[in-house]
Formats: C-alpha cells, sequence, structure tokens
C-alpha cells in the first residue's frame, strides 16, 4: 500500500501563503502543513486551521531566520538582544557546533515554540524545522527530549534518498544547490534514527521534496506521485500566493509558491493519485 502525506511548510509566514495552503486543501490534495509560532500571521493561520480540521497541522519548528518565542535572557546565546534568531543555516550550525549556543537554550526555544501553538487551540500532529536544522544530530536530540515532554510521538525525516533525488531532479534546471543540500541532509541519517529510536519518534518511510524545493510545478508533482514506492512517503511543498506581503519576506521562494499551489489543484495530479490507489493521510494516520 501507498500512503502519501502532502505537507506545506510555513504556515502562518503571511496571510496570502495561509490563503493559497487552505485553497490547496480545500480544492486539492494537500494534507498537512506546519505551522510558525512566530510568523507575523500566525493569528490567522490558527483561525483558518480551526475553518478546516481536515488539514493537519504540526509545528514547523524556527531556529534560524525569525523571531525567538522564549524571552530573550533565557536565551542570550541562541537570540541576540533584539530577539533575532540566527540569520542562516550556516551560521547556526557553525556556532552550535563549537559550542557557542548552548543546547538547553535551544530546547528552551523549541518548548516556547510548541507552547504558543498548543496554548492557541492546536495539537500538533508532529514536529518539523525551518531550513531542516534537526538533521544535525544535536538539534534532534533537543526534539526528541522535548517531543517526549509534550506526548508528540512523529518527526518529519528529513533525508530524501539520493536516488530518489537524482531521479526527480534530472532534467530540471537551477536545482543544483537543492540537490546538495539533499545530499548533506542524507549523511546524518544514521544519527537521526538513532535519536528516534531512542525517543519513539515516528517518521514516514520515504522523504520527498527537498531536491525540487521551489520547482515541484504540477508535471514535476505528478511525476513524483507516479514514482512512490510502498509505505508512506511526505512530500515537502511550498504554496502560497506569491502577494506584496510576500515581496517583503525575507524568502527566496516567490512565484514557487504560486506554481506548488497550482500543482496540489491539477486535475492531472489528482489523476495520478487515483491511478495508483493512492491513500491520502496527515501524520496522525502515520502508525
Amino acid at each position: 500500500m501507498r500512503n502519501l502525506i502532502l505537507n506545506a511548510d510555513d504556515f502562518g509566514l503571511t496571510r496570502g501563503i495561509n490563503e493559497g495552503i487552505v485553497r490547496a486543501h480545500r480544492d486539492g490534495i494537500l494534507t498537512s502543513a506546519t505551522i510558525m509560532a512566530s510568523a507575523d500571521a500566525f493569528d490567522h493561520a490558527v483561525e483558518q486551521s480551526k475553518q478546516n480540521p481536515g488539514l493537519g497541522v504540526g509545528c514547523h519548528l524556527v531556529l534560524v531566520g525569525g523571531t525567538a518565542v522564549a524571552p530573550v535572557e533565557e536565551i542570550p546565546t541562541l537570540a541576540s538582544k533584539d530577539g533575532r534568531l540566527p540569520d542562516s543555516l550556516g551560521i547556526f550550525v557553525t556556532r552550535l557546533s563549537t559550542g557557542r549556543i548552548r543546547l538547553k537554550e535551544i530546547e528552551r526555544e523549541l518548548r516556547a515554540q510548541i507552547l504558543k501553538i498548543r496554548s492557541a487551540g492546536i495539537e500538533p500532529t508532529h514536529l518539523d524545522t525551518h531550513k531542516h536544522t534537526h538533521a544535525h544530530p544535536a538539534v534532534m536530540e533537543a526534539i526528541g527530549r522535548v517531543a517526549t515532554e509534550f506526548g508528540i510521538t512523529r518527526v518529519r525525516k528529513p533525508m530524501e534518498d539520493l536516488q530518489d533525488s537524482w531521479s526527480s531532479t534530472r532534467g530540471e534546471s537551477g536545482i543544483s544547490i537543492e540537490l546538495m543540500a539533499a545530499a548533506a541532509a542524507r549523511a546524518a541519517t544514521p544519527l537521526f534514527h538513532s535519536v528516534a529510536r531512542r525517543y519513539g519518534l515516528l517518521s514516514p518511510d520515504h522523504f520527498l521534496g527537498l531536491a525540487m524545493t521551489g520547482h515541484l510545478g504540477p508535471e514535476a508533482l505528478g511525476r513524483l506521485i507516479r514514482s512512490l514506492q510502498e509505505g508512506t512517503t511526505e512530500i515537502m511543498l511550498h504554496p502560497g500566493l506569491c502577494d506584496s506581503e510576500l515581496q517583503k519576506v525575507e524568502t527566496r521562494l516567490l512565484q514557487q509558491r504560486d506554481a506548488e499551489m497550482r500543482a496540489l489543484i491539477d486535475p492531472g495530479v489528482k489523476s495520478a493519485i487515483k491511478e495508483r490507489g493512492i491513500r491520502l493521510i496527515t501524520y496522525a494516520g502515520l502508525n
């Protein structure tokens, strides 16, 4: 049997992204989204989530390129005095790997974000991280401890099989960075599985979308769906509306979000799901 979770990252980043996610769910095949606790359109995302109870909602935990939720005085090595988290993944990993960010502060920030989401009335289906920071073993360890505290048992495995990555990107242009990111994340797979087993965390069997970030139009998404293996697969997407609000946000994905939203409601993509007998689920259906 083939089960498929289609998850939209960045829920809450802007109202346009929220509206695109909801449209992809109501009119298309999107089953899941992960919400950002510190994002500007968080309250709007919470409202949209409650109006669409069939949409599974997890936590998109942010340790890079955002604003901290925990009090700044509790996380002095993680956030600046004005509450800003490290600007880039490279800066974050360098500081963490050289001991300049304390692991306990990462746990405090993760805990604060989950608490904010729960306090808004959302029971998270799972956890994932912005920029896949939990591919780093130290962050994954913090995720494991915090998830156990909150009774959350499901987490994204942000490692894409390199054969799948190559197959999905063949013939596409301008994706070398994404393909390298998929290869780098893959190197952390054994440590990820070790931590996940220790904390009893479940993940889908397969993960797709990292190598094709920003390139999942209808044709590419249909190709991924037709190539799904047995078991449960998560495909990561970034649907949304590219409006004036999004243009002001620090993100490299702009018009690409419109393309991914259109892919999720495309009749041909829907037909691929039906033809293959694929069951659409949320993380809540993962067991």
